[in-house]
């Protein structure tokens, strides 16, 4: 039997919602359903939070804001999904890559400092599958040499370090709705603004670099173009197929950890036989059930774990 690589969690809502987004006659970005999204995460998050078309549009705002130069620098895990680089790589930017650690395959934040140097603006922390980075460290690490601190928590939605949630921590957090994470809207993102310096531009970076978001609120008699930006809000009907999973986030979540238990309770005697490794989540950390991988030594051992178990 083959496992599917992810099953979506559809609760039905989610139609009703797009439907609803249909008959009011506003499928476009920013209309009540990203309203509602965004009052879910000043409610649970404590963080103004801008949906995206995706977490790379995301760490794209996230690159901008930063205000990088051609050769400055961005420290960042050597492994990771692509986006986490070519977002800075767009903006001119060199990606300087830090090993990861063995046991979590997160940044391995002891190593760092010795990748600063005078050309260093920002460090970016990737949350792992939904494994928290060990964030107290690069926080101290990041003020120490006037840095800022961005995490791509594209697998850690709902997920915490310690009491707080990822992607609320350091300057800028990035989210995945992709159809492959926790918490769904086909495509999709986040960027939460943690950074008070960086609220009023994301806005007109996300409108294609007017103050098109001012002009709705009534602050502004008409919107022009201020700065750089490309259009990255994305459609109400995603945000409306958002918003159900939002309201659901905690049975999700629930459901998928139970998931990720089952798994880990099949493995444990292989990893106890040294076969293969299982996720290994610290006790500050806590976990939202967004990926359960195993780790093999080498790819002879894995090949002959794999004909063991098509002959079970």
């Amino acid at each position: 039997m083959k496992i599917p690589f992810n099953k979506i969690n559809f609760a039905k809502q989610e139609l009703k919602n797009i439907e609803n987004c249909i008959k009011k006659g506003h499928i476009a970005g920013d209309g009540i359903y990203t309203i509602l999204c965004n009052k879910w995460f000043l409610k649970n998050f404590k963080r103004r939070t801008l949906l995206t078309h995706s977490c790379t549009c995301a760490i794209e705002m996230a690159a901008i804001l930063a205000g990088l130069k051609p050769e400055d620098e961005v420290i960042m895990p050597s492994y990771s999904f692509v986006s986490t680089a070519n977002a800075f790589v767009l903006a001119g930017a060199k990606p300087v890559f830090v090993d990861i650690k063995p046991d979590t395959l997160n940044i391995n934040e002891d190593l760092i400092e010795r990748a600063i140097t005078k050309k260093t603006k920002a460090i970016v922390a990737v949350h792992y599958a939904g494994v928290g980075c060990e964030m107290d460290k690069l926080t101290q690490i990041a003020k120490k040499h006037g840095l800022y601190l961005f995490e791509d928590a594209a697998l850690g939605f709902y997920a915490k370090y310690k009491d707080k949630f990822l992607g609320t921590i350091g300057d800028l957090g990035t989210y995945s709705f992709h159809e492959t994470k926790s918490i769904v809207s086909g495509e999709g993102g986040a960027l939460s603004i943690n950074n008070k310096n960086f609220l009023e531009r994301a806005e007109i970076i996300r409108e294609k670099g007017t103050s098109r978001s001012k002009f709705f609120r009534g602050e502004v008699d008409k919107y022009t173009w201020v700065d750089k930006g490309s259009s990255y809000l994305p459609s109400d009907m995603i945000a409306a197929f958002l918003n159900s999973q939002l309201e659901l986030v905690k049975e999700i979540t629930k459901k998928r950890l139970s998931v990720c238990k089952k798994y880990n309770d099949f493995f444990a005697k292989y990893e106890q036989k040294g076969i293969l490794r299982r996720p290994f989540i610290p006790k500050y950390c806590q976990n939202n059930g967004s990926l359960y991988y195993i780790l093999f030594n080498d790819l002879k051992t894995r090949a002959k774990f794999m004909e063991y178990m098509k002959k079970k």
